[in-house]
């Protein structure tokens, strides 16, 4: 290998991983009986090759390892079959969830993260299951409904056959088949009808009981997810990208088409990996929730989401919206078109969201001789109501905040599209190779943490990014040995000490109790 060649730097930085401290099985090997279990860095390196250079399956990697010459340098000629391979990377999903975030923790050490803005944005992968193997409760009902009208129709043809052999019943033996050929095949065919019915009705139930609203007969925590128009059997991924390199800081795996109440968690973990005091959070217009916005105004995160139009219902009938009521915070009152007041009513509302209202009414006698009666109000109704949320004023900054924000929400799409479109179309990871949610984390930190890896690698060089490895290991080596002194003389202190505690705590347990 040549001095300069990408493989050593994959050799360097796993080096300076504590894989036993990220929680990576086998890695603090002792002396064991039998046959010794191959070293988590050695197949760490392999994953990290594999995922850098697109090649993902175990039985790939098992002929690589054999026959490619930066792997052999790499492993030290070491062989892993396909099983240990596929095992590591479902074993050790947690650990590589914690690879991860340590590869986060040592970009922001280097200066390479801004710090100050993020963009959230999540896209769908494909998990290991097809959408025939995920059922809904209105799909599953329909397969019932099918099943019982296939069976409904075989009984019927089994009458009919019976009738027709009560009348020719000579003619039937003569046939030489036994007097039945038909009705058998058809028998077994309601059989597995029926068979396949009461599975489905299984299905049914087992999700009613759940609350659940799918059902994925393959990956237990696969979904059928939908966004314009175009439905994926497998997970959302959503991630946080800060602005300055791009690079992943903050991900997770959800199974929700939605991005609603994904806002304020990912915007958290991406505040807390970066260690900032205010951080400045873009997504689009499908994150904007007021709960959402409140959580990352009380957890000093200004977000930038765009407000929705709406359906224009109101617009549409000719009659006026909320927008064109205007509200006086020193009066608390809005004040409609025709400039009169609307005043708040006593009590307090919960609305279809959940959310704490309080609710504005106009005059009844003020609404009954108005000109704008008709552009203001139902038919039926006496007077104008407007609900507004006990927070409001959270949202009325941000829609203040969102009147400047032109500039940043242009930025955003290229800020967090690109880590997506790296990974999907220059690597080709559109899905998922395991099944479950813990085991999809795990893959998609790996996949995150190769894209991390290699842009910074793209950024840095590879001379400047193997010599910053190299320090950070000899920081930690001079930290351990200044520490070394301080530990030992904690321990021989503390031994004598807790020794002294156990036996007064012993001598006073043996002794009898007083009497009252």
């Amino acid at each position: 290998m040549g001095p300069d060649n990408p493989v050593r730097a994959i050799e360097s930085f796993v080096c300076a991983l504590d894989l036993a401290k990220l929680g990576f099985r086998h890695a603090d090997r002792g002396v064991e009986v039998g046959q010794p279990p191959y070293d988590p860095a050695d197949l760490l390196k392999l994953y990290l090759y594999g995922y850098i250079n697109q090649v993902r399956s175990s039985r790939r990697l098992e002929r690589e390892a054999g026959r490619n010459l930066e792997l052999i340098w790499l492993l030290k000629s070491l062989r892993p079959g396909y099983r240990t391979i596929a095992n590591f990377r479902k074993e050790n999903w947690k650990a590589l969830k914690a690879a991860n975030r340590s590869f986060v923790l040592l970009v922001r050490e280097l200066g390479l993260v801004g710090g100050t803005i993020v963009a959230i944005d999540g896209s769908f992968f494909h998990g290991d299951a097809s959408k025939a193997s995920i059922f809904t409760r209105k799909r599953l009902a329909e397969q019932i409904v099918g099943l019982d009208r296939e069976i409904e129709a075989y009984g019927k043809s089994l009458e009919d056959n019976d009738a027709a052999e009560a009348k020719e019943p000579r003619k039937d033996r003569a046939a030489g088949d036994g007097g039945g050929g038909d009705s058998g095949d058809i028998g077994t065919k309601v059989a597995t009808l029926m068979a396949k019915r009461s599975r489905a009705q299984a299905d049914l139930a087992r999700l009613e009981e759940s609350g659940e609203t799918q059902l994925s007969l393959t990956d237990p925590d696969a979904r059928l997810l939908v966004k314009n128009g175009q439905g994926v059997a497998g997970y959302n991924v959503q991630t946080a990208v800060d602005d300055k390199h791009k690079l992943i800081i903050a991900s997770e795996v959800v199974n929700d088409s939605s991005d609603v109440g994904q806002l304020h968690a990912m915007a958290r973990t991406a505040k807390d990996a970066l260690e900032a005091e205010a951080l400045q959070a873009l997504a689009d217009e499908g994150y904007y929730s007021s709960l959402e916005l409140k959580a990352c105004e009380d957890d000093g995160i200004v977000a930038y989401v765009p407000v929705p139009e709406g359906n224009g219902q109101l617009e549409k009938k000719g009659r006026f919206s909320l927008k064109n009521f205007r509200y006086d915070a020193t009066a608390d009152a809005y004040t409609c078109p025709a400039g009169e007041l609307l005043r708040p009513m006593e009590g307090r509302w919960k609305n279809t969201s959940g959310r704490t209202e309080i609710r504005y009414a106009s005059s009844t006698k003020t609404c009954r001789t108005c000109l704008l009666r008709a552009r203001c109000l139902s038919p039926k109704a006496s007077r104008r109501t407007i609900g507004r949320w006990e927070h409001e004023d959270v949202l009325d900054r941000h829609r203040a905040r969102m009147q400047g924000a032109g500039e940043l929400m242009r930025r955003r799409s290229g800020i967090v599209e690109h880590p997506f479109g790296t990974i999907k179309c220059r690597a080709g990871y559109r899905h998922f190779l395991v099944r479950g949610f813990n085991k999809v984390r795990g893959e998609w930190s790996l996949m995150a943490l190769c894209y991390n890896f290699t842009r910074v690698l793209n950024i840095l060089g590879f001379e400047e990014f193997v010599a910053q490895i190299a320090a950070k290991v000899q920081a930690l080596a001079v930290l351990e040995c200044a520490l070394e002194p301080l530990l030992r003389c904690i321990q021989r202190v503390m031994v004598p000490f807790w020794t002294h505690i156990t036996l007064q705590f012993k001598i006073r347990w043996l002794l009898p109790t007083p009497a009252a």
